[in-house]
């Protein structure tokens, strides 16, 4: 087996555990491109996933609504919290049951898409990922789903 050499952080965020080929989507979704340093990790071998992606966020800790970005795109992603060097916090990406302002409504006649509203939708199924809209109702599945 192949050992791969992934350097240490001081203080930042470790998103573990994204699936294969999704780590250039949790950056862009997370406006990440100009954070200051990142290590990309992608293809990694895992006993759990198979194949997993990780992302290094040097000097930066993700807040619940970054978190909640993920829960979209890696429901079973893990952060690590470094400071000084050291793991001082893991926990599991949760998935919420409300989004705020995070996912776009796709019917084009919801008050969402007219109006100046903010946009909100409630978890109906985890795994797969179902959403509906807060305001007229419409379900929207994984594969629809778009960030704002």
């Amino acid at each position: 087996m192949k050992a791969y050499k992934v350097y240490a952080i001081k203080d930042g965020t470790v998103i573990d555990h994204i699936p294969s080929t999704k780590a250039l989507k949790v950056i862009d979704i997370l406006g990440l491109e100009n954070e200051g340093i990142l290590t990309i990790g992608v293809g990694f071998s895992s006993e759990k996933m198979g194949k997993k992606d990780i992302i290094k966020i040097e000097n930066k800790y993700l807040k619940k609504e970054e978190t909640d970005k993920i829960s979209l795109i890696a429901p079973n992603a893990t952060i690590n919290i470094i400071k000084d060097g050291r793991l001082k916090e893991k926990r599991k990406i949760e998935q919420p049951k409300e989004y705020f302002n995070i996912v776009r409504c796709l019917n084009p006649n919801c008050i969402t898409s007219i109006g100046d509203i903010d946009t909100k939708f409630y978890t109906v199924s985890i795994s797969p990922l179902i959403l509906r809209c807060h305001y007229c109702e419409r379900i929207v599945e994984s594969g629809e789903i778009e960030i704002l």
